[in-house]
């Protein structure tokens, strides 16, 4: 079983309101191999809402205001859930502040890319959790 951003699986759970469908894991999900899960809606973050990034520790929307906790809230559940389910790996929507993996948006809303995870997929890995991006898949 893996555990799935579900901006991938088609809900429409990203920041602006849509997905990012991804054929591959949408058919994962129908044949009951994925279950999706959206970080920060389970922190308690509306769709849509104000674009942040990860800077060091700390998450920062586009209007200056830390939602780190609403990160770290919602990267907790979705580790629950992975846990409950038993997964054994990951397929994360690349660059998010919540699931990116191996590279991330560097925290000035410039479009630019730095070595670094989101704050779900750094949980995964502490657990020793296999993540791959969409990018990858």
């Amino acid at each position: 079983m893996k555990i799935v951003s579900a901006c991938l699986a088609g809900l429409k759970c990203a920041y602006d309101g849509d997905d990012r469908a991804h054929p591959r894991v949408i058919e994962l999900i129908k044949n009951s191999q994925a279950i999706p899960v959206c970080p920060e809606q389970l922190g308690g973050l509306p769709t849509p809402r104000i674009p942040s990034e990860r800077s060091g520790d700390k998450v920062i929307n586009k209007e200056g205001q830390d939602n780190t906790k609403y990160f770290k809230k919602g990267a907790q559940e979705a580790l629950r859930l992975t846990k409950l389910a038993q997964c054994d790996g990951a397929i994360l929507k690349s660059r998010s502040p919540s699931c990116g993996y191996g590279q991330i948006y560097d925290g000035t809303f410039s479009g630019k890319l730095i070595n670094g995870n989101g704050v779900f997929a750094d949980l995964l890995l502490e657990e020793g959790i296999k993540i791959i991006s969409d990018e990858e898949l």
